[in-house]
């Protein structure tokens, strides 16, 4: 058995000081620091916070790597780098490229889930497919020529890879695909680069979507008497995704949406190959983009995609809202594994868990990430 010591434990519920936490593959629980035998392995946590794991559910690269790009490698130095922003589990996103493309990238990210398990960086879960089955008319940064009819066919080929995917429901006739996937898979389809309006958006949900990407990118806003999908999204129990870098979203919704959505908001990175690498240009989905600062954008403007960290998303939302530090960690962490249905093993600090951890100060600067038990980073 391991032990954290003096730390502060991010709970679902609460924070509980003068306690330790003890562990191996799975969380044991937490324990009086007296009751830790002698010779025992300790982590002294110098004061800091220990907090379940991270998950991103929405990230395309990182480190100059794309999941799109359907490299083995160029995937495992992701997973090396966002576990040192606390990330312990993610889904590698694909965005609307080639058939052909995606077919390698499914495959190659499906063939790394089991040894993923067990590598120097974040585990795995399976593949986040957003697009080819949107509108052109959101289509953001995703390249128009590879935009499909929506066919439930392809996805259903890696049902057992794909945990969620991106459908612009109004694009599929009479929810055609969107019932064949709630029917046939446990894929979680999501609604994103769509120009529904609210009736096609509530009529969407009613027949498969259970959550929305990127809430208010890529999709008709929220007016007073048009309440678009942003507004379907507020008024329905669908799980989404907020981009918390201050740029894609306004810092002072972050409270509005945390309030309004509670254990159904998920914060994500959406972040790009340019995550981790200096300003300059880069690729995304074979078209070329900008970084300056915080800004991905393409040489048109339009913003494409991010290089937030997730350990970031967690800072920027606990210093603009009043929500309390473990509702944070929450959405960074339990209500994703919700969405996806993982929270049975992931995503909380309680008994019989992975031991996915992290250890973090108050300005959520990682100081060591525990994958399974083990650390596999520290600062």
């Amino acid at each position: 058995m391991k032990y954290i010591t003096n730390c502060k434990i991010v709970l679902s519920d609460r924070i509980v000081c003068g306690k330790a936490l003890a562990y191996d593959e799975k969380i044991s629980g937490i324990v009086c620091p007296c009751s830790i035998p002698d010779g025992a392995e300790v982590i002294d946590a110098g004061g800091n916070y220990v907090a379940p794991g991270f998950i991103d559910l929405h990230i395309h690269g990182y480190l100059g790597e794309d999941s799109s790009d359907g490299s083995a490698e160029g995937i495992k130095k992701m997973a090396e780098g966002i576990a040192k922003n606390g990330v312990t589990a993610w889904l590698p996103t694909t965005m609307t490229v080639s058939v052909d493309q995606l077919t390698k990238a499914f495959d190659t990210i499906g063939g790394l889930m089991e040894e993923s398990k067990n590598w120097n960086g974040a585990a795995i879960l399976g593949v986040n497919a957003e697009g080819p089955y949107i509108n052109p008319k959101k289509k953001g940064a995703q390249a128009e020529e590879h935009i499909l009819t929506p066919n439930a066919d392809f996805f259903k080929k890696y049902a057992d890879v794909i945990k969620i995917c991106t459908v612009a429901p109004e694009m599929d006739g009479d929810f055609e695909m969107l019932r064949e996937l709630r029917r046939d898979t446990d894929i979680l389809p999501s609604m994103g680069h769509t120009n529904a309006t609210y009736e096609e958006a509530r009529a969407a949900i009613d027949n498969g979507v259970g959550h929305i990407t990127h809430l208010f990118n890529a999709q008709t806003a929220l007016q007073h008497r048009n309440p678009g999908v942003v507004g379907a999204a507020l008024t329905s129990d669908v799980s989404v995704e907020l981009i918390c870098d201050t740029f894609h979203i306004h810092k002072a919704l972050f409270s509005l949406i945390a309030k309004t959505k509670g254990d159904k908001l998920c914060l994500i990175t959406d972040c790009t190959r340019a995550g981790g690498m200096p300003d300059g240009e880069y690729d995304l989905g074979g078209q070329k983009f900008y970084l300056k600062g915080i800004e991905c954008l393409l040489e048109d403007g339009t913003i494409a995609g991010s290089v937030l960290r997730m350990n970031d998303a967690v800072k920027n939302v606990k210093d603009n809202t009043d929500l309390p530090l473990y509702e944070v960690v929450n959405a960074a962490s339990l209500n994703p594994a919700k969405a996806i249905k993982v929270d049975g093993a992931k995503g909380s600090i309680a008994p019989g868990k992975d031991a996915d951890l992290v250890i973090f100060d108050e300005d959520i600067r990682i100081q060591k990430t525990i994958i399974g038990g083990f650390v596999r980073y520290e600062a």
